[in-house]
């Protein structure tokens, strides 16, 4: 049974959907640990609601990058984490911590990766005209917001869309492709070749 440990800094809705899409599905999977960089992160009592073990590592206690990603890594492994999930965890990680659990540590993007990096993702949609807006899942690497794409999702832009419409409307999304991910790597069925993930299954059945 694989160990997941997700790491928030706020409500953790992604976070969530991904405990109750395992509660519901069944997976041969445990959610270990939900760690927070802050303590008063509102997804660590929806963690403690469902019995699942919280642990806070404050960031702002620590002198550099690199101090905290180590006590980050040292709580992880102290669980035995075969995944790492980020779910709205609102931290820049050091190349060596993401090195340490290579293929090993995904993220959610709120753009259509390549596209739109970084923050204000559904303002540069709005701003770059895009008729299509979405939502990917990622294999973390040590650049911002690239490395081989699990699952991506879509939704089309109104004329009356807003950064805020938009990213109501692509959580949605987020809520079902982030947990599906989540299963496809429990399930063993994600192979990273290069740049690229092959799925092992008939995604049809998602």
């Amino acid at each position: 049974m694989k160990k997941i440990v997700i790491l928030i800094s706020g409500r953790g809705s992604n976070m969530q959907a991904i405990v109750q899409a395992a509660q519901r599905e069944q997976w041969a999977a445990e959610i270990a640990a939900v760690i927070s960089n802050k303590p008063d992160a509102a997804g660590l009592q929806f963690a403690q609601s469902q019995g699942i073990p919280t642990v806070v590592v404050e960031s702002k206690t620590f002198a550099s990058r690199e101090s905290f990603d180590l006590a980050l890594q040292q709580e992880i492994d102290k669980i035995g984490a075969d995944l790492v999930v980020l779910a709205g965890f609102m931290r820049i990680l050091t190349p060596a911590f993401v090195q340490h659990y290579e293929n090993r540590i995904i993220n959610i993007h709120p753009s259509l990766l390549p596209s739109f990096v970084g923050l204000h993702t559904h303002q540069q949609a709005l701003d770059a005209g895009v008729k299509l807006h979405g939502a990917t899942v990622h294999f973390v690497t040590a650049e911002l917001d690239h490395g081989p794409i699990i699952d991506q999702a879509c939704i089309r832009v109104s004329n009356d869309d807003t950064a805020d419409s938009l990213a109501q409307r692509l959580l949605e999304k987020e809520h079902i492709i982030y947990p599906r991910a989540v299963r496809l790597f429990v399930e063993d069925k994600l192979e990273v070749q290069g740049d690229r993930v092959l799925i092992h299954t008939d995604t049809s059945q998602f």
